[in-house]
């Protein structure tokens, strides 16, 4: 089976190493709804699977070996799109991995995290506990989070992106649940909301390049 999923767009502008959930891989139907809908954007998306799930296990595996996972994920897609800025980031555990990685030790390119559901507790267990470790991470940082999601009260989303400043931007998705499936009388549909979850992630990577380029000739200023 392949190592790698890409969905590589003509004239791409932006790239995105794509981690999956706890529970399902990156062949699941919400990782490929929402690469695909990223390639719409413009948005190379590069799918990994960690160890534990291409060995069948639904114990995910060690912070150690996922992270190490990531890393790779992170080396390949710069080895495979040289002239992109490169984003990382994920699903639920799969972005909470990422986040503890780029704590640990900077990931090589990376220009920031992109969170698809950040799984802050347990459900039924509120706490701000596994957030911690973002203190660490000196990158931008997207949480798209949904209003429902019982592995993120809402109220303490907005208490730790908001300790996180300038760093943290959180964009919160109307109605939808950890999964962001939305309920039938919300009016939209799930597909609308990947579309969401794209469009949003996409604008938000290009206003962050956009940051850098208008801060780089400053810093070039002689002293």
């Amino acid at each position: 089976m392949a190592r790698f999923l890409v969905d590589a767009p003509a004239g791409a502008r932006t790239a995105l190493v794509l981690a999956h959930g706890a529970g399902a891989g990156m062949r699941h139907a919400f990782m490929a709804a929402l690469a695909q809908a990223l390639a719409r954007q413009g948005v190379a998306v590069l799918r990994f699977d960690f160890p534990f799930m291409e060995q069948g296990s639904r114990r995910p595996d060690p912070p150690a070996v996922a992270q190490a996972s990531v890393r790779a994920a992170v080396d390949e897609a710069a080895r495979r799109w040289p002239g992109l800025p490169l984003f990382a980031g994920g699903k639920s555990f799969g972005g909470r991995m990422t986040s503890q990685a780029q704590a640990g030790e900077p990931l090589a390119s990376v220009r920031g995290l992109v969170f698809f559901g950040f799984p802050l507790h347990p459900a039924g267990k509120p706490s701000v506990a596994r957030a911690e470790h973002l203190a660490q991470v000196h990158l931008p940082m997207l949480f798209l989070q949904g209003t429902r999601d019982a592995l993120a009260d809402l109220e303490l989303i907005r208490t730790t992106t908001t300790a996180l400043g300038e760093r943290a931007t959180l964009h919160v998705v109307e109605g939808a649940d950890h999964g962001f499936e939305v309920l039938k009388r919300s009016g939209r549909t799930n597909e609308e909301v990947i579309e969401e979850l794209a469009t949003t992630a996409k604008e938000w990577m290009h206003r962050r390049l956009a940051v850098e380029r208008s801060e780089t000739p400053a810093m070039r200023e002689p002293r």
